[in-house]
């Protein structure tokens, strides 16, 4: 901290000149390193029809090194701390992984990850250590203590007590399986984000920095604007689509809520309320396909399917989740009688698309590239050309140098942040795979559970939402999908339901208090009461507490079984979730107001029997038509009772 001490003492003008410097040339490096590792990736996949690197990246793990000598040293300096002490970092950096990228061959051809030399081992020791510093740095605290303690286990795993106790190693075997194995930093979570997610990443900043965000919403306001309750419909459609892209929900809360939230105040809706809309909309963004975040692409890796598999699998399940949402602000805005916006607050729809028609070719020939050719690896680089030709013969958002500068910038940025969290998390992977706890863990748990498919259910909810508050969403899905996920599939669950409800659950922190990112994120545009307006963010998204335990036990819903069957459990799910809705907001839509308390219990009791799977266990047995007739007659039950009350 001394050098940053001694800048504050020279004069404001100069002193700030130097800051400036300094600020311009870590943009720089970061660009740099941007267009690198994109150079990299791109060549690796050939796009251009040879690898001209061909010469240099002989091995995968030749791709790794040089990829993790790039992203990783830029992380000191986006993440400062000393000037002096971040450039020795980011220069150890470059050596270390230099050195292991020019013996990557040796590495392989005498299994170094087994016994490695005295240099070499030192060399992985401080890999190890400069990780964990980036990490600290890059994602906080909370992910660095996790990793750091797992990291550290295989040294200590012969006396920890169970059910931690495992096969223990020294700290020189614990540092080269780290480094140079590929079940550690270079394990699962890292090569999804080196072969697949790079390429979405600069799709989405690529959609960003066009006005992709600025033409979804005015799309949605042309198409909804008018409906009651108009923006906060805007709000879903909008936030739900560019968080399906950028990955992120506070990155897309603090972007498209600054427009939304203001929209929603402007049309009488409340403060906490409008911050709850955009909270949960860009939290059900993350879960949208096409693209789904970075998350996604670890998943389509742990589950060893394609990509557009995991895509189609989460598309009900997200239709569910945003039909909710609708319906919830729908009985809002008719329970207050909140009118949709005027016509001079409208956009034109004609005018609209003839403006952005290309940010939907672009977003159709990344979907039929992922869907129809199944590219899924070259498709976002090729949408993203696409994008930016069609960009520069727009007129109105063409780029000069400096948005080609932001751009490349905001990339490196983003590929820095993922490749430290992944990698990190990469050691939880590593330490868990030396010492054999991977599969004791998962035996524990089952032990635990007995024969309770619900308990063991329960426990990984709970378990996700705990790790979702101090870990981000990618960091607590490795870690279940290694520990708990197993157990799941183990009790007879299919794997990818199981994926996907440790998904969802690690994605519920963001909405609900105390912690509630996202809310607490929408709350400061909104200028409300942080904890209200987590509150009414779990109240809205609700529905997604039910949802990932409805597709979990009826895979039908992930696109598991016959045309019949996945229309059948659509069609129960969606009628769930309307009387869902209209229990928690006493507005049934379609019906209207006016349910007591007990009619709305009994409109929840019909809303969970519509949508729930037939069960068939020895304790206890309910067919489908038992549970249609159960929700019939409380539906019924609570209609008549509030048609009565009305006459009354």
């Amino acid at each position: 901290m001394a050098g940053e001490k001694g800048g504050g003492t020279r004069g404001r003008g100069h002193g700030s000149g130097l800051a400036l410097t300094h600020e311009n040339s870590v943009r720089i490096l970061v660009a740099i390193a941007a267009v690198v590792a994109l150079v990299l990736a791109m060549d690796v996949l050939a796009l251009t029809g040879k690898q001209w690197l061909a010469a240099w990246i002989r091995l995968e793990t030749h791709y790794f090194f040089a990829l993790l000598g790039v992203l990783l040293p830029p992380a000191f300096l986006l993440y400062p701390r000393n000037r002096w002490l971040d450039a020795s970092f980011a220069l150890l950096t470059v050596g270390v992984c230099g050195y292991f990228f020019l013996n990557a061959e040796l590495i392989v051809d005498e299994a170094w990850e087994f016994g490695a030399p005295a240099l070499a081992t030192w060399m992985s020791a401080g890999l190890w250590l400069l990780l964990l510093e980036a990490l600290r740095r890059s994602a906080g605290w909370a992910l660095f203590f996790i990793a750091g303690i797992f990291s550290l286990l295989p040294i200590v795993a012969d006396v920890v007590p169970a059910p931690l106790t495992g096969l223990a190693a020294s700290w020189q075997e614990t540092a080269v399986y780290h480094a140079l194995s590929i079940e550690s930093i270079f394990g699962l979570p890292f090569r999804a984000f080196a072969n697949l997610v790079i390429g979405f990443v600069v799709f989405g900043i690529a959609l960003q920095h066009t006005g992709g965000g600025r033409f979804f919403l005015d799309l949605a306001f042309a198409l909804l604007g008018r409906v009651r309750g108009g923006p906060a419909k805007v709000a879903i459609v909008s936030s739900g689509l560019m968080g399906s892209m950028s990955g992120s929900v506070v990155t897309n809360v603090l972007t498209t809520g600054q427009m939304t939230i203001p929209a929603m105040q402007k049309a009488g809706l409340g403060d906490e309320y409008a911050g709850g809309v955009e909270a949960c909309a860009s939290t059900g963004g993350v879960l949208l396909p096409p693209i789904m975040g970075s998350t996604a692409f670890v998943m389509a890796t742990f589950l060893e399917v394609p990509y557009f598999e995991v895509a189609l699998a989460a598309a009900l399940p997200a239709l569910l989740y945003f039909g909710g949402l609708f319906l919830q602000v729908d009985a809002y805005a008719a329970s207050r009688n909140l009118a949709g916006l005027a016509d001079e607050d409208i956009p034109s729809i004609v005018r609209t698309i003839k403006e952005g028609w290309y940010y939907l070719g672009a977003f159709a020939v990344l979907v039929f590239l992922l869907l129809y050719l199944q590219r899924e690896a070259v498709a976002p680089y090729i949408a993203t050309a696409a994008l930016l030709v069609l960009n520069q013969f727009s007129g109105r958002m063409r780029w000069g140098r400096r948005q080609l500068v932001e751009f490349v910038t905001a990339t490196g940025a983003l590929l820095v942040e993922l490749v430290v969290v992944l990698a990190g998390v990469g050691l939880i992977v590593g330490a868990l795979s030396v010492t054999g706890l991977s599969g004791t863990l998962v035996n524990d748990l089952l032990f635990i559970a007995g024969d309770s498919i619900a308990l063991l259910l329960v426990m990984g909810a709970v378990t996700s939402f705990v790790l979702g508050i101090g870990m981000t969403v990618t960091a607590a899905y490795i870690f279940l999908a290694i520990i708990l996920a197993p157990a799941l599939v183990e009790a007879g669950l299919p794997a990818m339901s199981v994926h996907l409800f440790v998904l969802y659950w690690a994605m519920l922190s963001f909405i609900t208090p105390p912690v509630a990112l996202g809310a607490y994120a929408a709350s400061t545009i909104a200028g409300s009461n942080p904890l209200k307006t987590g509150v009414a963010a779990m109240r809205l998204g609700s529905v997604i507490y039910f949802i990932p335990f409805l597709f979990v036990l009826e895979p039908a819903l992930v696109l598991e079984g016959t045309g019949a069957d996945i229309a059948l459990a659509m069609l129960r799910a969606a009628a769930g979730v309307w009387l869902i809705v209209g229990a928690l907001q006493g507005f049934l839509v379609g019906v209207g107001e006016g349910f007591q308390m007990w009619a709305r219990g009994l409109l929840l009791i019909a809303g969970l029997s519509a949508a729930a799977p037939a069960v068939d266990s020895a304790t206890l047995q309910l067919s489908t038509p038992v549970l249609t007739t159960a929700a019939a007659v409380c539906l019924a039950v609570a209609v008549t009772a509030r048609c009565l009350r009305r006459q009354l």
